[in-house]
């Protein structure tokens, strides 16, 4: 004989309180006390009940899931951004529902069309998110939040890292440090990250009158792709001695490469990166990086979508900036006779310096 499935009624029964008690308690939704919430989850953990999800979006309309696009799942740099999304998903009882467009614009917008009428609002991270292709792909009644995209008409809520202070300050230490000739290792060019980071590195390096021996290769955030770059930059003449890449999984393709032609990291040539992700701090040597707190922005994000979706239109869209730090490792260092400001503060952990 099969078992009965256990409901909402039989928790009620058994905690001898009313349904509508039990609902709250379960839901998150307040005017309950604490120790009411304690005694509903009791008996609905020994009761083994399970939520019946479909009959609750019904009356609530809300299917309590979050989806995120974005442009890729591969690299720690997404890992983080999934983690912090999904930590503060969970603290909210929301489920995620992840997709990837594989940086493809016809793939974006499939994904993006289909997670129509299955969340309650969206994360929104991709080269192709402008104004034309959300108006095409997007309902505007879905509440959305848009992470590092091209989006400039201020109709969505908007959430991206503070790129040109993150610039500045690499570029600061670098000079600081008594390096002359910096390169640049670029990432997709539809990027919106990698545009203003590429700009900024040009306009500070003008600004500083430090642009003799500036260059530029090309590159795709991978670490095969700086590792190319890397290869690419021992043909130079003069070399750069200090390479700035704008995010770390290239700078720690690019070490590799410069470890393998015999260079010693930073004594040869400096390398730097930008992101800090976790693998950042533990190669060969530590990796001076630019941090953005990438599970913060997540973090952030959804944060800023659960407001919306709590009380939707009635919200002017919120746009912020995340600041950047700057996280000194052994892989810069300063050059023989050259004083630095911030040298004294290096540490083999890393030390951080925030902008002006």
């Amino acid at each position: 004989m099969a078992s009965r499935t256990v409901t909402i009624k039989d928790v009620a029964r058994e905690a001898k309180l009313s349904v509508a008690s039990v609902s709250r308690a379960l839901n998150g939704s307040g005017g309950v006390t604490p120790d009411t919430v304690k005694i509903v989850r009791e008996v609905a953990a020994r009761l083994r009940y399970v939520p019946d999800n479909a009959a609750r979006s019904m009356i609530t309309r809300r299917t309590n899931t979050i989806g995120v696009l974005l442009p890729d799942l591969y690299g720690e740099f997404f890992s983080e951004l999934i983690r912090g999304i999904d930590l503060a998903a969970r603290a909210r009882g929301l489920n995620i529902l992840v997709s990837s467009s594989h940086d493809d614009a016809d793939e974006a917008a499939i994904a993006l069309r289909s997670m129509h009428g299955r969340v309650d609002g969206l994360l929104v991270m991709s080269p192709h998110a402008d104004e034309d292709f959300l108006r095409r792909n997007l309902q505007v009644t879905l509440p959305s939040v848009l992470m590092n995209t091209l989006e400039t008409n201020h109709d969505y809520a908007t959430l991206s890292v503070d790129n040109r202070s993150g610039v500045q300050l690499m570029l600061e230490h670098l000079l600081d440090c008594g390096y002359k000739r910096i390169a640049l290792i670029q990432g997709p060019a539809r990027n919106q990250d990698v545009r203003e980071r590429e700009q900024a590195f040009h306009e500070v390096l003008a600004a500083l009158g430090a642009t003799e021996g500036a260059v530029i290769l090309p590159g795709d955030f991978s670490e095969q792709s700086g590792y190319a770059a890397g290869q690419q930059l021992l043909a130079l003449r003069p070399r750069p001695d200090a390479i700035f890449a704008a995010n770390d999984m290239m700078a720690i393709g690019c070490m590799a490469a410069l470890r393998e032609a015999g260079l010693r990291i930073p004594d040869d040539i400096a390398v730097a990166g930008f992101d800090d992700v976790p693998m950042a701090r533990y190669v060969t040597p530590p990796l001076t990086t630019v941090s953005v707190r990438i599970a913060e922005l997540g973090r952030l994000a959804l944060e800023q979508l659960c407001m919306q979706i709590a009380d939707p239109g009635s919200l002017v869209p919120v746009h912020q900036r995340v600041t950047a730090t700057l996280v000194i490792r052994a892989s810069t260092a300063s050059r023989a006779g050259e004083p630095t400001k911030t040298l004294a503060t290096t540490t083999t952990t890393g030390s951080e310096r925030h902008p002006p």
